[in-house]
C-alpha cells in the first residue's frame, strides 16, 4: 500500500497494458492510426465551414422527414433501379431503344396517321356537339326507338365489327 491508502497494483497493471500496446504497434499501424486522426480531423475542420455545416443540417431533415413518411425505402429502391439501368444500358440496348423509338416516330409521323388523328378528332367534337344538343329522353322506349333508326343500326354494326376485328388481331399476335 503507498501512502494514500491505494494498492500500487492498478497502476503497475496500467503500465504492463501501456507497454504491451507500445510493443505491439508496428510502424504502418502507427502511419495508419496517425492517418485516420487526421482525415478525421479533415473532416471536423470541413463541417466547421457555415456552408458546409448548414448543407449537412438540411440533409439531416430532409432524411429525417423521408423516414417519417416512409419514403426512405422508396428512394433507395429509386437508387438500386437506376443503377441497375445504368449497368442495363450497354451500346447495344441503348441502339435498340433509338431503333424503336424511331420507328414509332416513323410510324404516328406518317401523313396517314396524322389524317386519322385529324378525322377521328374532328369526329369527336362533331358528335359531341350534336348529342350534347339533344335531349335524353330517357327509359326502355326511347332506346327501342333509338335503335330502330338505320343510322344508330349501321352505327352499332361498325363498333361490333370494329371490336371483333380489333379481338381477332389481338388474340393472333
Amino acid at each position: 500500500m503507498n501512502e494514500a491508502g491505494m494498492s500500487n497494483r492498478p497502476i503497475g497493471e496500467i503500465e504492463r497494458l501501456s507497454l504491451a500496446a507500445r510493443e505491439a504497434l508496428t510502424d504502418s499501424m502507427v502511419e495508419r492510426l496517425a492517418v485516420t486522426g487526421s482525415n478525421a480531423l479533415e473532416l471536423l475542420d470541413r463541417l466547421n465551414d457555415e456552408q458546409t455545416s448548414a448543407a449537412v443540417h438540411a440533409l439531416i431533415d430532409r432524411l429525417t422527414e423521408l423516414h417519417k413518411v416512409g419514403a426512405l425505402g422508396t428512394l433507395f429502391d429509386l437508387v438500386v433501379l437506376l443503377h441497375a439501368a445504368c449497368n442495363a444500358s450497354t451500346d447495344n440496348i441503348v441502339e435498340r431503344l433509338f431503333t424503336f423509338f424511331e420507328q414509332m416516330i416513323n410510324t404516328v409521323g406518317n401523313e396517314a396517321m396524322g389524317q386519322l388523328a385529324e378525322n377521328t378528332r374532328e369526329a369527336l367534337d362533331v358528335a359531341a356537339s350534336k348529342s350534347a344538343r339533344i335531349p335524353a329522353k330517357g327509359g326502355f322506349l326511347a332506346t327501342l326507338s333509338l335503335l330502330s333508326k338505320p343510322e344508330a343500326q349501321q352505327s352499332l354494326m361498325f363498333l361490333l365489327s370494329f371490336g371483333e376485328n380489333l379481338r381477332q388481331r389481338t388474340a393472333g399476335r
